[in-house]
């Protein structure tokens, strides 16, 4: 694990936490290789973005107290990094929620946050279906699925409010392996589709991709809401 730096600070936003506003920290680095990833220069490229100093940043959330509800860490990974669990122990003793995004890669992280007390929420990523191919080639390097379904059965256990999201990619993810995807994480709170956007892949051949339609995705959506009710 390398040390925690904080790349970005985005002081309020009204989509990273939904029904709440939230102040959004970006840290650095990843250990997936997503084609469709759209922060591709934070993770491959962080030393382009300049330490942004957690005092700031402790000081600017202090003055947004009352207005704030809680803070989205995201990245990156963010569990890649040493000092995560004191990062989240200052923004808790302000009285403040957290947010996590992962992609769940570093279950004993999570196990270990978890059981601290330091998580209000978890975003996690879900890449493909639960198969080794094609988990593989959505995550654009080799994956421990075991440490993915670890993370799972840790958000499943209930400890702690959780959504799981995909980003819906024509030609890495069919209608059918979206739903093969609900139908094995069935039982969850939900799966929430999101729609991938060409505009700056990681991979430059992923610009030419042609996203499904709004409406499209909306339809898989209620599929895949009905799939995963018990």
């Amino acid at each position: 694990m390398e040390r925690l730096r904080i790349k970005g600070f985005l002081e309020t936003s009204f989509l990273d936490w939904p029904g709440k506003v939230a102040a959004v920290l970006f840290l650095p680095r990843c250990n997936f290789r997503c084609p469709f990833c759209h922060n591709h220069e934070l993770c491959l490229q962080p030393d382009r973005f300049k330490d942004i100093p957690l005092g700031h940043i402790l000081y600017r959330l202090e003055e947004f107290r009352g207005w704030v509800d809680g803070v989205c860490v995201t990245g990156g990974e963010p569990t890649l990094h040493r000092g995560l669990g004191r990062l989240l122990e200052r923004l808790k003793a302000m009285g403040l929620g957290v947010k996590l995004d992962t992609n769940g890669s570093r279950p004993e992280v999570l196990k270990g946050l978890l059981e601290e007390g330091l998580l209000d929420h978890v975003a996690m990523d879900v890449k493909a279906p639960l198969e080794e191919s094609s988990y593989s080639q959505a995550a654009g390097v080799p994956v421990d699925l075991e440490k993915i379904r670890r993370s799972i059965e840790l958000l499943m256990e209930g400890g702690v409010d959780y959504t799981f999201r995909i980003t819906v990619v024509p030609g890495l993810h069919s209608e059918e392996d979206i739903l093969r995807l609900a139908a094995q994480l069935r039982g969850a709170k939900g799966l929430k589709l999101q729609n991938f956007n060409p505009q700056d892949p990681m991979d430059p051949s992923f610009k030419g991709i042609q996203p499904w339609t709004e409406e499209r995705l909306k339809e898989l959506q209620a599929q895949v809401d009905e799939a995963i009710k018990v």
